[in-house]
Formats: structure tokens, sequence, C-alpha cells
């Protein structure tokens, strides 16, 4: 067979489509002849990191994806977990991290619009949205330009769309200088027996172009996700998608009608690559060719070339295989919400990618072998050195700790996220029970009392120093945090950021955070069913701290029965389970407050989080405790400002020396309880038999945060100090 090429195929066009001259002579050997210029962005596309997982895939398949309730795990636009009554919980988190740092606004709009799109993909309705975003030092001249960008962009798409944006993390490091994240995560409800999947079935039945009409924007932005920065950065600007929120929610009103026809047989989202990898996708998991006519793509740019519509992220854009009797009644619905609906090929039993376009075939590929064919490495990877535990006579004190306190509290990493999450909506749709700001967020199921808490989580520094507790860590907090709440933990999404997985020292710190992560996730029962891996996030030399961000998902029988992350009333007792703290290594207070990046991580000891997290959910859900705050940054000391703050209430308590170590140690496994006295007392007693640790710090009421002997800052200047980091540094000249 021949195709003609106009085109010849150069070194150089092939490096610049992101692959290696080994890469390039495999696919010229799966296929027997050079490639159209089609066929190559087509493998490009396909073969590219961000969408064959090409360094991630061998240790990808280590973690743990299966569990009672999983209904669909990774390889799916979504996981899908059982959460009873016919009910299933649909979540996935995806990376925008590229885009939003060459084109802040439509890269974190179109990182929301991604994510919720393969939500609703599955059949589900996006109920909540959540983000995890790092950005540069605060004195960086390009981090409160990202920072305003993204945020708005977030905000946008996410109001517009209307779905709460209901909890997020937002942190600096300079690490980010060149390189800042944005992980966007979804969350869905559907019917458990109404899940729609991407697998094509049945020889001859339609493919259909659902939504919005293609451009040119997006050209290549898959390739570019998957590529380090360099002084060239500014030219990647036109492989920037834009965004329509306005649109996608039409997008989604039609595409739940259409799912209760019956006529949907499988349908994909056209995220990276577009056209391309949702087409290949559907063909080759079903076993089946595609045949592609490209003349009649809905398109809003003239004389779009086969390479360019095969390439465009242009937004708001669906594939589907379709029952080809409902053929009318499906077109019917997209007509009514005034998205286009056009057949644009059909299956085939030969296996084959076919595209045409003008009557001519551009591109004529082996189906499965783009996917199963792809390269897959076994990056070297060194094990990091272990660093060196400290001791607390390592780790001097400040004169004042009550100024520590202070200063910590209104830094730019435990500040205030307010003037982030009053951007966003966070109340739409009226099921937000608990928004931004405390451990999880809570959200109603339906018009019933079950609830889903969401989380997300990671502790970058201390993934830095050791990988395999850093992903330890980032699963147990996540569990806290539900847990806090009251949540039974679900399941898992994560996204995993790192730089070039070319360098041995980089792909070490991904291994052993999957390690890390793969055995908390086994210990707790708490399993991965979706997730994203986003490589090369570096600028030059330059890589981001490790960020294996993870997202949890929990539910509440009664979400009534749910626990804040605040004092509840004067006169409250206040108890440390899980004992006090020693873990100095990667502190905020060592990092912050002494200038000092050093030790070990606290050590995470996975049977001693399942044990204490069983204990608070028990405690909250059958003994009524209503005010839990799990310890993570911070330690003790900001765990107790920010009870204090969250409720207005000041405490005393009492602390063992030395005191510093006690207010700012960062050991895991760690919760602030306050309760009456008749509930603190049989709180100790039911922990002590339970062989848990735990101890009366003391009371609350007053104005003031008082450790006896050591501190007492007024709650209003801790306040103070947390609330306005924020807004003076946006507000800055």
């Amino acid at each position: 067979m021949t195709i003609p090429n106009a085109i010849p195929i150069t070194p150089e066009l092939i490096a610049e489509h992101g692959l290696t001259p080994d890469e390039y002579e495999r696919f010229v050997g799966l296929i027997g002849r050079e490639p159209t210029i089609t066929e190559l962005g087509i493998v490009s596309a396909m073969w590219n990191e961000h969408c064959s997982y090409k360094s991630s895939k061998k240790w990808l398949k280590t973690l743990p994806t299966k569990g009672p309730k999983v209904l669909q795990g990774p390889g799916e636009n979504a996981g899908v977990v059982d959460i009873g009554n016919g009910r299933a919980v649909v979540f996935k988190m995806e990376s925008h991290n590229h885009p939003s740092y060459i084109e802040p606004y439509q890269g974190a709009t179109t990182g929301v619009g991604g994510i919720l799109r393969d939500v609703f993909t599955m059949g589900a309705r996006p109920v909540a949205a959540l983000n995890a975003l790092r950005f540069g030092s605060p004195d960086h001249p390009r981090t409160r330009h990202l920072v305003s960008g993204v945020v708005a962009g977030v905000g946008g798409y996410g109001n517009s769309f209307g779905v709460p944006t209901v909890g997020g993390e937002v942190e600096f490091d300079p690490s980010y200088d060149g390189n800042c994240l944005v992980n966007a995560m979804a969350v869905g409800l559907a019917d458990t027996d109404k899940i729609f999947l991407s697998k094509a079935e049945g020889v001859g039945m339609p493919i259909v172009y659902l939504g919005s009409k293609t451009g040119r924007d997006g050209v290549g932005g898959a390739t570019m996700a998957s590529a380090a920065f360099d002084d060239t950065i500014e030219e990647k600007r036109p492989t920037v998608q834009v965004g329509d929120p306005f649109s996608e929610k039409l997008l989604l009103e039609a595409c739940l009608e259409l799912m209760q026809t019956g006529a949907v047989i499988a349908i994909q989202d056209m995220g990276a690559a577009g056209l391309t990898c949702s087409a290949v996708e559907m063909g080759a998991k079903g076993d089946l060719g595609v045949r592609l006519d490209l003349d009649h793509v809905p398109v809003r740019e003239e004389a779009m070339s086969a390479y360019e519509m095969m390439l465009s992220e242009s937004q708001e854009r669906m594939l589907m295989v379709l029952k080809p009797e409902l053929r009318a009644e499906a077109e019917a619905i997209f007509v009514k919400w005034g998205l286009d609906f056009a057949v644009v090929g059909e299956t085939t039993d030969d296996l084959r990618f076919s595209v045409w376009h003008q009557g001519e075939e551009v591109a004529n590929l082996p189906i499965k072998e783009l996917g199963d064919e792809a390269p897959e490495y076994d990056r070297p990877w060194g094990e990091p050195a272990k660093p060196v535990r400290l001791s607390a006579s390592d780790v001097p004190a400040t004169d004042d700790l009550g100024a520590t306190l202070l200063s910590l509290v209104g830094s730019p990493n435990q500040s205030s996220r307010r003037w982030v999450w009053e951007q966003y909506d966070h109340m739409i749709l009226g099921e937000t029970v608990s928004g931004p700001g405390g451990d999880a967020a809570l959200v109603r199921v339906d018009d019933t009392p079950q609830g889903l808490a969401m989380t997300v989580d990671v502790t970058p520094r201390y993934c830095a120093a050791d990988p395999f507790e850093g992903g330890k860590q980032a699963v147990a907090e996540a569990w806290r945090n539900l847990s806090a709440v009251g949540a039974d933990p679900l399941a898992v999404t994560d996204n995993l950021n790192f730089g070039n997985p070319e360098r041995p020292e980089i792909m070490g710190q991904f291994v052993g955070c999957i390690k890390g992560i793969g055995e908390a996730c086994t210990a707790l029962a708490f399993p991965v069913v979706s997730g994203n891996v986003s490589l090369y996030n570096a600028t030059g030399d330059e890589a981001i701290l490790p960020t294996p961000t993870i997202g949890g998902v929990g539910t509440l029988p009664d979400i009534a029965k749910s626990a804040v992350a605040a004092f509840g009333a004067t006169g409250e007792r206040i108890l440390l389970l899980g004992g006090h703290g020693k873990e100095m290594g990667q502190s905020v207070y060592l990092r912050d407050v002494l200038g000092r990046s050093e030790g070990a991580p606290p050590p995470v000891d996975l049977e001693r989080e399942r044990n204490h997290g069983d204990f608070v959910r028990h405690a909250i859900r059958e003994m009524g405790l209503r005010s839990c705050h799990d310890i993570s940054s911070g330690g003790l000391g900001v765990a107790l400002a920010e009870m204090a703050m969250a409720s207005g209430l000041g405490c005393t308590v009492s602390m063992p020396d030395p005191a510093h170590v006690a207010l700012f140690a960062e050991d895991q496994a760690r919760y602030v309880l306050s309760a009456p006295a008749e509930l603190a007392s049989a709180l100790t007693d039911a922990a002590s038999k339970a062989g848990i640790e735990i101890i009366e710090l003391g009371t609350v009421g007053g104005g003031d945060l008082t450790v006896e002997g050591t501190l007492s800052i007024s709650v209003a200047s801790l306040v103070e100090a947390h609330e306005n980091w924020f807004p003076a540094f946006m507000g800055a000249n």
C-alpha cells in the first residue's frame, strides 16, 4: 500500500514531534514504510509521555486498584466506586501544568473543563471540583501573575459551568518558579447500572462527533505537555487550548439526556490529542478498526489540514459509537441543545485506523499496535540516600515561641487561602455541607442523609527528602483528613507530578513515591481507581519537587454526624490523640523559622494510622464527637491555632519540655479533639481500652491561645496574621 506524502519526514521534523530516532525507526518497522505527516502526528500523540505513560507504566501496574466497592479502576476516563443504594461516585484528577504556565487563565480553565468531561463521559453528573495548585517563590517576578490567572481560570470555568469548587490546596516553593502545577479533580454521581465506557462494540457502527467545532487551538498540546521547558516557552503559546464553560454545560446536559435513550454503545472525551486518541482508544479497546472521514468533522476555521484536525485539542468535544437505529433520536437531542452532531466514521473489522480527507487516505495504521506497541521504558533509577533523623537537640528553640507561632500562621504556605476560594462558588447546586478551609469538604448525596467527603493532599518536601515515606504520607494524610470529618475512606485518584524521568535521580523519586503510595493504599484498603502522570516538569535542569498529589474520597452514612476542625464551645476539654511528637526533620518550623531543610521526614506507621483513623470515625459517628482536626504541617501548635481561629475561641493548654518540639513536631497519625467533659472522659476510656494514647491538653475558652509557661497570643492576632498574607501579596504593586 502506498500513501502519498507531500511533506518529507526529516530528522528535525521527527524531533519536533517528540520522537527519538529509535522510536521513529520502531514506528517505520511497524508500518513497513515511511509515514505521512498525518501519521507522524498521530504516532507522536499516541507515543508521547502524556498519552502512552511509557516511562511510568511499569510502576503504575504495581499499585493496588481493586476493592470490594470498586466498579471501575484505572483505564477508563474516571474511576467508579459503589456507595450503596444503587449509586456510585465517579472521580479523577488530572494535570494541566505546562499550559497553565504558558497561558495561566486558559490553561487552568481547560484543565477544569477536561476533568469535568472525564467524569460526565462516564454517565455521572459532576457534583464537586477540587484543585491542588503549586507556584514558585512569592518573590519570583512571575508568581503573582500565575496565581492571579490560574485562580481566575479555575473559578471562571467552574462557576460558569455550575459545579461547586469545594476544596484544594495552594503552596509556594522556588522549585516551581519555572513550572507551576495545576492539578484539577472532579467528583460526580451516577447510577451503578448506568456507567458508560469507551470500548467500541459492533462492526459498521456509526462513530459520531459531538459538541463544539474543531479549531486549531491546542494542536500539539499533548506533545508539548511531555517536554521540559526551555527558552522557547513563549513559542508554545498556540498549543494551549481555549475553553468555553457554557458550551460544556450544554454538552453535559445533552450527553446525560442522550445516555438515557440507550443509544450510546461507547463514548470518549476528546482530551489530549483530541480526535486521534479518542478514536484509537475506542477502537483498540473493542478489538475493532476505525474509519474516519474528516470531511464531515465540524470545523470553525477554514482550510484545516488532516494533520490539524487529528491533533486539535479544541475543547468541549466528545466521540461516540452509536446504535444506528437511534441516530435520529440522538441527533435531535444535540440539535435541541445547539451542539454539533456529525457522523464522522464507522467501526470496521480490519483492526486498521484509516483516516480520509478530501477523497484521499491520509493515514492507515494498525490500530491496536498504536497503543500496544508504544515504547515502554524501564528507566534507570537510583535509590536516594536515606536522610538522617534529627533529634530535638539538633533543632533550637526561638526566643519567642508566641511570635514564632504568629509568623507560621501568617506565612505564605500556612496562611489562609480565603483570597483564593472566595473566587470559587462553593455553594452552587445547594448540596455543599462543608466547603474549603477544613480537613475535607462534605457534599450531600442527592436528597439523602448520606454524604461524600473529599480532599487533596501531598507534602512535596517530605517526598524530596525520602520519596518512599513521602508517598506513604501523602496517602496517610488524605486518609486522616477524611477520617477527621467522620468519613470512611473509599478510594483515591492520584496526580503524579515529577521532573525529567530520563534522569536517574528523578526516576528514583518517582519509583520511591509509587512504592510508598502502593504500600499505604494496600495497608489502608484505599485503592487507586484513576489518575494521571505528569513528567518533564522542569525548566532546563531545574526540576520541581516530587509532587504525587493524592485525591481521596470517602462516604458518611449520615452527614449530620460529622466533625469540623474548630473548637466547639467554652469549657470543652482538648485531647491529643496519638501522643506528643518529636519529629522535626523537614518540618515547617525548621524550614520557615530556622531557614533549614534537612533531616528525615516523619515516618509513617500505617497500622497506627489505620487504628487511629478507625477510632476517630467511631468517636464522630457513634459517640457524638463534633470537633476534630488532624495534625500535619506546622504540628500541634498550628493545629490548635487553626481550631481557635475557625471557632473564635481561645484555649489554655500545657506542653512538655522542650515546648517548641511539642508544638511544632510533625509526627503522623495524630488528631486534636475537643469535647464536653463527659464525652472527653468517655473518649479517654475508649482510647485506653483500644490501646491508643490520648492526652488531655487543657480546655477551650477565653480570647487567647495560651500554652502555660510558654506563650499567650490573642486569637484576634492569629486571625489577622492568618487572613492578611494572601490579600497583601496579591495586592502588592
